[in-house]
């Protein structure tokens, strides 16, 4: 005899198959992520390096943790977004930037460019690269000194410009090198070799990270690596790197093929400066950043645009900081003008729609 089976079918609508990672451990795979480039800063410049990444991670926690307790809300340390601020900070700025003017860039970055909207999720502008542009203003000669890399003794004293107290003016690393008698060091950038004197870097020294500049941004194979595991863990959106480097290469490639001699080859306008750290690391901001497929290459474009027009007709060798956040701050329009038609309706009267229920 055969026994009857009460069975009940369950019918759900789809996604059946869930995935939410929270975002602490997003924030957390992020961190593992910049890890290995902070750890090839602090090998290629030493003490320095590492005092300045400690110093502005401090410093971005500690003003997080005050404005916390100001406002009387739970503390949010613990989902690591204010140690991705310090650590992407520390690896914008030179590895001899003193410790004080880091600190007052690392509470600049969470005042002024994370608490003042409200907190994670509502800030418009990347927070690591509104504290750097605040120093960038505030201190145009240090954030402009480059310490020459893989200088001997290294680990076993700081690059005087470290340890400058407040309002004094530091010893340039050319002094210091001079004083200690080190030869066949260069402290200029390979941007401003290019921009200046018209001196290419070896593709090599780009990739490997043999070069000066920034305390994280010299390794370009480094950042692509650790890029393509956020990428593979799908914690990263790679449409935007993609659209930045390749819209960069394109739209510099014309510059040189009318002018080799003036303008540098494609390939060397995405190894060079900070575009690997930028479009990987911080135009990639989830909060920051559009969300439509539109949306997503229409800011990739802009942003690369933007980085080879600042760098080829700007003052500064450097324009991926100013492009993201010109980025950012047209995120919320792109996102706007790029939402999905709805069937039966033209996009336009989307917009407008949307604008007559704002105003």
């Amino acid at each position: 005899m055969k026994k009857r089976l009460n069975a009940r079918v369950e019918i759900r609508t789809s996604p059946h198959i869930h995935y939410a990672p929270s975002v602490s451990q997003i924030m957390r795979n992020v961190v593992y992520a910049l890890v290995p480039i902070s750890l090839f800063g602090i090998y290629q410049f030493g003490l320095s390096a590492l005092a300045l990444i400690v110093v502005t991670t401090a410093s971005c926690l500690a003003t997080e943790h005050l404005f916390m307790r100001v406002s009387d809300r739970a503390s949010s340390l613990h989902d690591f977004s204010a140690v991705i601020t310090g650590l992407l900070l520390a690896l914008t700025l030179p590895p001899g930037f003193p410790l004080w003017m880091a600190a007052v860039a690392g509470f600049i970055a969470i005042a002024l460019g994370k608490v003042i909207f409200g907190g994670l999720g509502y800030n418009i502008l990347n927070p690591a690269l509104v504290g750097r542009a605040f120093v960038q203003a505030a201190f145009p000669v240090a954030i402009t000194t480059w310490t020459p890399a893989f200088i001997p003794g290294r680990f076993n004293e700081f690059v005087p410009s470290t340890l400058t107290l407040p309002f004094l003016k530091p010893i340039s690393p050319a002094e210091w090198i001079n004083a200690n008698a080190i030869d066949g060091f260069t402290g200029a950038t390979p941007l401003a070799l290019q921009k200046f004197e018209q001196i290419q870097t070896s593709t090599i020294d780009l990739l490997m990270g043999m070069t000066s500049g920034s305390a994280g941004e010299s390794s370009a194979l480094l950042i692509m690596a650790c890029g393509l595991y956020l990428a593979f863990r799908k914690m990263l959106d790679w449409r935007i790197p993609v659209g930045i480097l390749v819209s960069s290469a394109l739209f510099s490639a014309l510059f040189y093929l009318i002018n080799p001699d003036l303008y540098p080859p494609p390939l060397f306008t995405l190894l060079s400066g900070g575009m690997m750290l930028g479009a990987i690391f911080m135009a990639t901001d989830m909060v920051a950043s559009p969300l439509t497929p539109l949306g997503v290459w229409s800011y990739a474009i802009l942003i690369g645009v933007l980085t080879v027009t600042i760098r080829f007709f700007g003052g500064l060798p450097e324009g991926i900081m100013y492009a993201i956040l010109l980025g950012n701050a047209a995120s919320p329009l792109i996102a706007s003008l790029t939402q999905p038609r709805a069937y039966g309706k033209d996009r336009r009267s989307l917009f407008n729609r949307r604008q007559k229920e704002e105003s």
